[in-house]
């Protein structure tokens, strides 16, 4: 594995939220050296303070980015050309190009940075290290630069083909706000009936956090939901509806196929 932490700087052009969850999760786990880490932000961010006082620079001058180990894109997709374009002189050929952009193809990015480019998605929980990340590069020295960042933070999974990276995007880059608002629908439906609005939340909130301790076991889906939905039991009584009326198969598949179609926009 690459550990480019000691072997030059880590270039983050981007500090929002996935900036700002990345830079989180290399703090915590030590993945990047924070002496070894330069973030560029057009806006004072909190972690990015949190890092400076660790030894990062934070809009340091151009001079400062010539020649890194990896540059980390982390721009909103529609902006990267303007972020990115006016810095490509003052760095120069880093070894890996790092983009965590959704729909923005590798070729289109190599094409400025004239470097090879990995793809990562990565889901916001690498703050807590326990992100999920699709990774594709052509370039196995860019996926491993990738892989090296992205390990210590998030189960990192490879992809064949760069057209899986909208697919797998929407799988997991955007499930967490598809399951909140599932774990939402569940809470109301509780409210419905007779519980408070207080207590369904309560209760829905503390049945995602059981049921991410189900996943630490490392067991597939279905033996998960076998353990809870006993035959004849309520669980069972739920999830056959939710089968009979196929809502939720209907609704997961235009959720995921919605998130591709605008990666597919965005990219166009």
């Amino acid at each position: 594995m690459t550990d480019t932490s000691k072997t030059g700087a880590v270039v983050l052009v981007g500090c929002g939220r996935l900036g700002s969850a990345i830079v989180e999760g290399w703090l915590a786990t030590g993945a990047v050296d924070p002496r070894e880490l330069i973030i560029l932000t057009p806006s004072p961010k909190p972690v990015a303070e949190a890092a400076r006082a660790r030894g990062a620079r934070v809009n340091p001058p151009l001079e400062a980015l010539h020649d890194p180990a990896a540059v980390v894109l982390a721009v909103k997709p529609a902006a990267w050309r303007g972020a990115v374009e006016p810095l490509a002189e003052a760095i120069g050929r880093p070894k890996a190009v790092v983009s965590v952009m959704a729909g923005t193809p590798a070729a289109a990015i190599g094409a400025v940075l004239k470097s090879p480019v990995a793809r990562v998605m990565p889901t916001t929980g690498v703050a807590q290290a326990r992100g999920v990340a699709a990774l594709w590069a052509a370039d196995s020295g860019a996926r491993e630069t990738a892989r090296g960042l992205f390990a210590p933070i998030a189960d990192v999974v490879d992809l064949d083909a760069e057209e899986q990276l909208d697919a797998a995007t929407a799988t997991a880059g955007s499930a967490p706000a598809f399951i909140y608002a599932f774990v939402q629908a569940v809470a109301r439906a509780g409210e419905a009936q007779g519980l408070p609005a207080e207590a369904a939340e309560r209760l829905a909130r503390g049945a995602l956090g059981s049921a991410g301790a189900g996943l630490e076991t490392g067991e597939g889906l279905e033996a998960l939901i076998g353990r809870i939905a006993s035959p004849g039991g309520t669980t069972r009584a739920g999830l056959d509806a939710m089968t009979a009326s196929g809502d939720l198969e209907r609704a997961a598949e235009a959720a995921v196929k919605a998130a591709v179609a605008r990666a597919a926009q965005l990219r166009g």
